[in-house]
């Protein structure tokens, strides 16, 4: 899918949340897509010692464009499936920013 359209993304006290599945041990980290309404994301860390999550944060960050601490794992921090909230960023200017990222396969 070459845009963010299938994207659950909801609105929780000013800060917008997305589901996210998250696949670590990628050679490097990426926006694959959309799945079931979450993003796909490549993580290029291993799932150890909470390296993989570190970088997802790090990642969006580096994508959206916001600093690593406006970005939270709400749930899901053990499992490849994770809610992340958003502080900073409205749902139009998140699409726009993680659709530039998509990586074509």
């Amino acid at each position: 899918m070459n845009d963010l359209s299938a994207l659950e993304v909801a609105v929780k006290d000013g800060d917008v949340r997305f589901s996210v599945h998250a696949k670590p041990r990628a050679k490097k980290s990426a926006i694959v897509g959309v799945r079931e309404g979450a993003l796909h994301v490549a993580i290029g860390a291993p799932p150890v010692d909470g390296a993989a999550n570190a970088e997802l944060v790090a990642f969006l960050a580096r994508a959206l464009g916001i600093r690593q601490s406006d970005i939270e794992i709400v749930r899901g921090e053990g499992a490849r499936a994770k809610l992340v909230s958003v502080r900073g960023i409205d749902e139009t200017q998140l699409r726009a920013k993680l659709v530039a990222r998509i990586v074509h396969r």
